[in-house]
C-alpha cells in the first residue's frame, strides 16, 4: 500500500468485502452492474461538454476600433460583440450580395 493510501481516510475493502458488495449489487434489481455492451456504449463526459462545434467557426482576430464605436456597442449591454458582428455582417451582405449564414 502506498504512503498516500495509508494517510487517506478512505479504507479499501478486502477481497471478501468486495465480493460481498458485488453479490449485493447483483441481487438488487434496481442496482445491477453495467453489462459489457452498456460499458461499450458509454461516451466520455469530456466529449459531451461545451458548445457544439460550429460548421462555420468564427475566427479570433485582434483589431482596433475607435473609442466612440466601442462605447456605443458596449453601452448596449451584454452581447455587444454579437450585435457588432451582426452590423458588420449586414454591411457585407448589402455590399456584395454575400450570404453570411452562420452564427
Amino acid at each position: 500500500m502506498s504512503e498516500r493510501m495509508k494517510k487517506s481516510s478512505i479504507r479499501v475493502p478486502t477481497l471478501e468485502e468486495d465480493q460481498e458488495i458485488t453479490n449485493a449489487a447483483n441481487a438488487d434489481p434496481d442496482a445491477k452492474p453495467l453489462t459489457a455492451e452498456q460499458m461499450g456504449q458509454m461516451v466520455p463526459l469530456k466529449a459531451l461538454r461545451g458548445r457544439p462545434k460550429l460548421a462555420h467557426k468564427k475566427q479570433l482576430v485582434s483589431i482596433r476600433y475607435s473609442p466612440e464605436v466601442l462605447d456605443y456597442f458596449r453601452s448596449s449591454g451584454a452581447g455587444w460583440q454579437s450585435r457588432m458582428n451582426a452590423v458588420l455582417r449586414e454591411y457585407v451582405e448589402s455590399r456584395s450580395g454575400f450570404d453570411a449564414e452562420g452564427p
